[in-house]
């Protein structure tokens, strides 16, 4: 494992542990896959801004985010069928996950049951949901809190799937005995009246996932959201969008702070998270990257994702002149001097 420094080094370990039509499922992207590179290249745009001379020799890396403390803010995003990566799937991850002090979020398309998974003690665990008729979505959204989920997570960005052109390609199918799955994302598109539903049904937080416009983050607010996450689905869905990157300064600024704001998509380097941070993310969330590790090793690839992520983060911060995520502000960007 010593030769596994970063996450593309993770990446490329992978894609050998995969079926062809697993790969393109979990790497690929919709259309023609511009916004899936542009999550990642986005970054790369971004220059930061350090400051020198402060004292950095301890570096705090704790988060508060919906009343809970966090040892760093880097959580696991909803990712589907974990046992196309391990034979133990979503339990296997939480396993990694706490040992890493990390937050996960498990998708409604799990491949192991939420009491499985929430038995393992990771914390925060939240669940994430595709809206179904009510009836079956009230049973499972109340399962899955009385289970241990603490937040509800709902995917707000898939009213239908969109071209999946690799992954169709490859001829990719769903496991067929995922326990959780009744309906295809898109067969009942949520809307603003569901999210009001939802949170009379349960009452844990609910979170918005797939935020790109600031029109529609001024509305999470104005109906009752206790945190957004800006999020294009990895690239999976509309083509030709923004990188999340790009997205989070303007939905940040329409937020003003009432929210917490995560973001999520493209993030493979500890600037990547401090870039995050700078504009004004309260936490992030990795998806591929995480998978990767679990492919590669188990609960241990898992940990050693996120301590990658988490080790780099510190180095950034500490190379950035900051001691604490408080710290950081968007002061940490370069803007071009005005003469």
């Amino acid at each position: 494992m010593s030769e596994l420094l970063t996450l593309d080094d993770y990446e490329r370990a992978a894609e050998a542990k995969f079926d062809p039509a697993s790969w393109a499922y979990m790497a690929g992207g919709g259309g023609d896959e511009f916004t899936l590179r542009r999550n990642r290249d986005a970054f790369s745009r971004i220059l930061l801004a350090p400051r020198v001379l402060n004292d950095v020799s301890k570096v705090d890396t704790s988060v508060r985010l919906l009343g809970q403390t966090l040892a760093h803010p880097i959580l696991l995003a909803p990712v589907a069928a974990h046992s196309l990566a391990h034979q133990d799937g979503e339990v296997e991850t939480a396993r990694g996950a706490l040992e890493a002090g990390a937050g996960m979020v498990l998708s409604s398309y799990t491949s192991r049951r939420i009491e499985h998974v929430a038995d393992v003690g990771v914390k925060p665990l939240w669940f994430q949901l595709y809206m179904q008729d009510r009836a079956p979505t009230e049973k499972l959204i109340r399962e899955a809190v009385e289970r241990g989920c603490t937040g509800l997570c709902v995917t707000v960005d898939t009213p239908t799937t969109g071209p999946r052109d690799r992954q169709a390609g490859a001829g990719f199918e769903f496991p067929p005995n995922l326990p959780y799955r009744t309906v295809e994302p898109g067969d009942n598109p949520v809307t603003w009246k569901d999210i009001e539903w939802i949170q009379r049904t349960v009452d844990v937080p609910v979170i918005l996932k797939g935020i790109l416009h600031p029109d529609d983050a001024a509305l999470a607010v104005q109906n009752g959201a206790a945190a957004i996450v800006v999020s294009n689905h990895g690239g999976r869905n509309l083509d030709t969008v923004p990188s999340t990157i790009e997205a989070l300064p303007w939905v940040v600024h329409r937020v003003a702070g009432r929210i917490p704001v995560l973001v999520d998509g493209g993030i493979r380097r500890g600037t990547d998270v401090l870039k995050c941070l700078a504009l004004g993310a309260s936490a992030v969330m990795i998806g591929r990257p995480y998978v990767y590790g679990l492919a590669v090793a188990g609960a241990k690839g898992v940990s050693d994702v996120v301590g990658v992520l988490r080790r780099e983060l510190e180095q950034s911060m500490a190379l950035s002149g900051v001691r604490s995520i408080s710290e950081i502000t968007d002061q940490l960007i370069w803007r071009a001097p005005t003469v």
